[in-house]
């Protein structure tokens, strides 16, 4: 038995995001000068966290964002962090590279709302969380083969964290620390990635996989859009199938946490 946090982290803003120009998978561009005082601002918040394993979106404003948090963090020097296409954004097709309202335009003549219109040669969001799917499905098993067996007391931790995380959920509110969920959990996850993406991976922990939630929490919070370097977590905890490893037990500390943001002067 294994019990990991796993926290993920949308990038920095970028001068498309600025502009509220879609970029989704096809549309690779940097952090902007904004976006990067928001990289320094989500690493400082982070910087306490030993995270063990990072993944990270091999698009380069993901890439620069996880390369500022893991440069600010005071445990993780040399750490390797794992590029996987499968934390990509989502693909807008057509639409990459036109401003958001054009979407918006599309899915209404379509009479769709714009957040599940599938433009052409885009990717539905059933495809994306397939690919979230399958991102887990693989980290799962990473996970047990790397941590899960640590020693003899390694299941009845696990058991004990996992018994604690509801109750720390439920004391956290909208702000926190940032070790909010973390306390008697041994390994920690970092995803950097994008903001539908990570939308879609919460609504499938959420709704699919059953997660537990803090008290009070609104849907309509937890599935609110998050903003550039928001961070979402979660606390997962595994066993070993003759199989496959399976989730015992999962919980949601919270998402699009943007405390780190509140003291940013935005660039001119």
């Amino acid at each position: 038995m294994l019990t990991f946090s796993l926290t993920f982290v949308r990038h920095g803003e970028t001068e498309y995001n600025r502009q509220k120009l879609l970029q989704g998978k096809g549309v690779d561009t940097l952090l902007s000068e904004t976006g990067v005082q928001q990289g320094e601002a989500v690493g400082q918040y982070l910087k306490d966290i030993t995270f063990n394993n990072v993944f990270v979106s091999n698009l380069q404003r993901a890439v620069q964002t996880a390369e500022i948090i893991l440069r600010n963090n005071t445990h993780c020097s040399g750490i390797e962090m794992v590029l996987d296409p499968l934390l990509s954004e989502r693909g807008f097709g057509v639409a990459e590279g036109h401003p958001k309202e054009h979407l918006k335009n599309m899915a209404n003549a379509a009479g769709q709302s714009s957040r599940d219109y599938t433009p052409p040669g885009g990717e539905t969001l059933e495809q994306v969380k397939l690919r979230f799917k399958t991102f887990l499905k693989v980290l799962l098993k990473q996970m047990l083969d790397q941590h899960g067996r640590s020693g003899p007391d390694a299941s009845a931790g696990a058991s004990a964290a996992a018994k604690g995380t509801v109750a720390a959920a439920s004391a956290v509110a909208s702000g926190g620390s940032a070790d909010d969920g973390l306390q008697g959990v041994p390994v920690h996850v970092l995803v950097v990635s994008h903001g539908a993406y990570i939308r879609v991976a919460v609504k499938h922990l959420v709704e699919d996989l059953k997660c537990s939630l803090p008290a009070g929490v609104k849907m309509s919070q937890l599935f609110s859009p998050c903003p550039n370097t928001g961070i979402s977590r979660f606390i997962l905890t595994l066993s070993q199938s003759e199989s496959s490893p399976v989730l015992s037990a999962a919980c949601c500390i919270f998402t699009n946490r943007k405390d780190h943001l509140e003291k940013l002067t935005p660039a001119n």
